[in-house]
């Protein structure tokens, strides 16, 4: 009984080495888009979470709010799936804010009302109609479950409590729109930010509401105030701009410039060690807040209106990327949990490495790594195409009458020995992997010789376009080498009969060329690193 035909083994390479930082891996993981549209087709102005009021507290809700048109929508973190929608507004909806024990809303519109509802009833537990234009911000206080703040079109900042009919406090200063706010975090909750058109940022005491502890002055129109954990920096964004206020100095420290457009929205992640940016030009951008470095970024379809990057467990670790964008679409981005740690750790380790100063150290010891990982396989390769290279008399297999039918045609030709036409039905397929396999199930045969006699000029042109193709790409440089020699010595006298062939020999011979020059060049700059740098072949 003969054994059964089995199809020529996939060759498998080596990974290259990524061209991407981890800190750029990291935020690639965020995967499996799940895309909504608003029922309005109005712009997601607004995504927010409810705020622990210490990092050692998980809240016990697992939604986040979406404000988008006349509505507030809430969402689960764990299905990604739309849960409830809030529609009691008379015109557009702002700022739908959670507060942190997942109990209470709280949203703004167009007419100056501001509402809190029970989110399990959907029933209005408050109205205020204190103010006729536009209420753009409400925030809740992350240390008080009744006390919330709001800014609004009327110039004003404005302090609430639950339970009052009217507002405990007035701050007035601003003489623009106010479209930005935010308490600070921990035991400095009493001091509220705001952001105005005025292109100011303006702190307020709310035991003292006469007027503003202390003012920031902006570029232009600021359109979002953020507070550090810390409570010691604020990040504020205006036109294409973002900056980096030091509250504790009372003054600048940093300005951001990397949005070709207005920053429309900002966010921490990672624990606040990110600060995550969204602008009209369509792009999000990451930036680590040591030396607020760009790390990372992606592109989305639309302009950017609001983004949060949302987290989950008691450790708050990133789970989601939501993003809302101005053609009334939210994106949520999903980190998978099988590939996130190895991703962090990687992640942190370069951070450290760079703050610390030693990140060529970091790069040679994980360039090191990844080329003892690929020494396996290059042993393995290398074993496999070489055996019995060299020898003249070829392998005949015996043949079998039987065949699988679905056996494609290149293994069908492989199993009848008729070597030339299985390499030509591979680079039929336009499939550079199975070319490969072929060529390296033909050099273990020692059979890479008889699949290259006896061609004409219509059969030659092919392979030599293929190697002309290929040979610059690392993986398979050695292959096409040593085909190309085979080809030379058997057709080295011809060439000249055949104006086709004898210009892709030509340009084979230009590739090489370029080839050869690029490895000097890199040869010189190496040489005039190491007497610079001496220690940079260690």
């Amino acid at each position: 009984m003969s054994a059964e035909v089995q199809p020529t083994a996939q060759v498998k390479l080596p990974a290259r080495p990524s061209s991407l930082s981890p800190e750029q891996l990291y935020w690639r993981s965020f995967k499996t888009p799940v895309k909504h549209s608003s029922p309005t087709k109005h712009g997601i102005t607004h995504i927010s979470q409810p705020i622990s009021p210490t990092s050692s507290v998980t809240s016990p809700s697992d939604l986040f709010v979406v404000s988008t048109g006349a509505r507030i929508q809430l969402y689960s973190t764990r299905t990604r799936k739309l849960v409830k929608t809030i529609t009691r507004f008379d015109d557009v909806a702002y700022s739908g804010e959670l507060r942190h024990d997942g109990r209470v809303l709280v949203a703004g519109d167009d007419t100056g009302a501001i509402q809190a509802f029970d989110v399990n009833s959907r029933a209005i537990l408050k109205t205020w109609k204190e103010q006729k234009q536009p209420m753009h911000v409400t925030k809740w206080n992350p240390n008080e479950t009744t006390s919330l703040m709001s800014c609004g079109d009327d110039t004003t900042v404005r302090l609430w409590d639950l339970p009052s009919d009217n507002s405990v406090a007035i701050f007035r200063g601003h003489n623009d729109y106010v479209r930005s706010g935010c308490f600070l975090p921990g035991q400095n909750s009493n001091i509220l930010v705001s952001g105005s058109y005025d292109s100011t940022v303006r702190l307020w005491d709310a035991r003292t509401p006469q007027a503003a502890v202390m003012t920031f002055k902006h570029v232009t129109s600021v359109e979002d105030v953020l507070s550090m954990p810390s409570g010691a920096q604020l990040i504020a964004s205006a036109d294409n701009q973002v900056a980096v206020l030091d509250v504790v100095a009372g003054k600048p420290l940093h300005m951001i410039k990397n949005h070709q457009k207005t920053v429309t929205s900002l966010c921490l992640a990672s624990q606040g060690s990110r600060l995550v940016t969204g602008g009209l030009d369509g792009h999000m951008k990451v930036f680590e807040t040591t030396g607020w470095n760009v790390v990372a970024g992606s592109k989305y379809a639309s302009p950017i209106l609001s983004l949060q990057v949302l987290t989950s467990g008691t450790a708050k670790e990133d789970k989601h990327v939501a993003v809302g964008m101005s053609d009334g679409t939210l994106s949520i981005k999903t980190r998978l949990s099988g590939e996130q740690k190895v991703r962090e750790r990687e992640r942190q380790r370069e951070m450290e490495a760079l703050l610390a100063g030693r990140i060529e150290e970091h790069d040679r010891k994980k360039a090191k790594l990844a080329k003892k990982r690929g020494a396996g396989w290059e042993r393995r390769l290398r074993g496999r195409d070489f055996n019995g290279e060299g020898a003249d008399i070829v392998i005949e297999g015996n043949v079998r009458t039987k065949t699988d039918k679905k056996m494609k045609m290149w293994d069908r030709a492989m199993h009848a020995t008729k070597y030339s036409e299985a390499l030509d039905h591979a680079i039929a397929s336009k499939q550079r992997p199975v070319v490969l396999s072929i060529l390296t199930e033909l050099r273990y045969r020692s059979a890479l010789r008889a699949a290259l006699e006896n061609r004409n000029e219509e059969t030659l042109q092919p392979i030599l376009y293929w190697i002309w193709t290929n040979v610059s790409t690392t993986q398979y440089t050695q292959i096409c080498v040593q085909v190309a020699m085979i080809m030379m010595d058997l057709y080295s006298k011809h060439v000249g009969s055949s104006q086709a062939v004898s210009h892709l020999v030509n340009k084979l011979h230009a590739r090489i060329q370029e080839e050869v020059e690029r490895s000097k060049q890199a040869i010189e700059t190496k040489g005039m690193l190491e007497l610079l740098l001496p220690d940079i072949g260690g």
